[in-house]
């Protein structure tokens, strides 16, 4: 059964991420440094919340919260808060907290529609430690490709100018492309690690078989071939810009279209 202390956990989380997201919004809008402080503090907090929760599940169950698709939901978005928490420490620009919030919230929201029933013992395809080493890195390389999308709404929507107070708010387009291509180059090869050969390995151990066209598996090899085609394009110079922007979003899409895919087809990945 679910634990009722992980799920509070998970519920203050929630809410102070909506809240953090009104406070980035508000800040964005009237380029007041303190609310912008605010902010930050109310989105550390959520994490603070969402990191106890985590442990608290972790501590229950006896085994890492990863053998759900609603625990793995849960570990995309802590994956995306630590992530944004690391670039807003390094380049001092708060208002990616625009996006990225109202992101972990929508990856909350989903979670929250998923079975939340707490497995105290793990099916024997689970019980490897490739499985944990699968999902561990799947889930933080979904989580800056997160990161990447958030940063491609902010540009997107980013007006030209760099003078004035909007250049002390807002991230440059030149530090936005910079934040998409450095979470493609760190989220890449831990997906290609994580969902694809570790995957594999651990297919083989739970099932017999390296690949056998599962529906999740399909899923997240077209969204390899989708991110090697972004990041070779992004790094031969071809995407830049306002493209590489859009294809961030555009893979955020994919990747949450393979993430719920299998509650459509079914498969052997349905683990709910």
């Amino acid at each position: 059964m679910a634990s009722a202390l992980d799920m509070r956990f998970f519920w203050y989380s929630f809410w102070m991420y909506l809240a953090a997201f009104v406070l980035f919004s508000i800040y964005a809008a009237v380029r007041r440094r303190r609310v912008g402080l605010t902010a930050t503090v109310v989105f550390l907090a959520a994490f603070t919340f969402h990191t106890a929760g985590l442990a608290a599940r972790w501590v229950i169950t006896t085994h890492p919260p990863f053998s759900t698709m609603y625990e793995y939901a849960i570990a995309m978005s802590w994956a995306a808060a630590l992530s944004f928490i690391i670039i807003m420490a390094r380049f001092r620009r708060m208002a990616l907290g625009v996006v990225v919030s109202p992101a972990i919230v929508l990856v909350l929201v989903i979670a929250s529609l998923l079975p939340k029933t707490a497995s105290m013992q793990l099916m024997p395809a689970l019980q490897s430690y490739w499985f944990y080493i699968h999902v561990t890195l799947a889930a933080c390389a979904e989580g800056a490709f997160v990161l990447a999308a958030g940063a491609g709404m902010v540009y997107l929507v980013r007006g030209k100018g760099k003078r004035g107070n909007e250049a002390d708010v807002m991230p440059s387009r030149e530090l936005l492309e910079e934040i998409i291509s450095r979470s493609l180059r760190i989220g890449y090869p831990l997906f290609t690690i994580g969902a694809l050969f570790a995957g594999a390995i651990w297919a083989q151990f739970a099932w017999g078989s390296f690949w056998s066209w599962d529906p999740k598996e399909t899923g997240s090899l077209v969204l390899w071939l989708y991110y090697t085609l972004m990041l070779h394009q992004n790094m031969r110079g071809a995407w830049r810009g306002r493209t590489l922007a859009v294809m961030s979003i555009v893979g955020l899409a994919i990747a949450i279209v393979s993430f719920i895919g299998n509650l459509f087809f079914g498969g052997m990945h349905a683990y709910v």
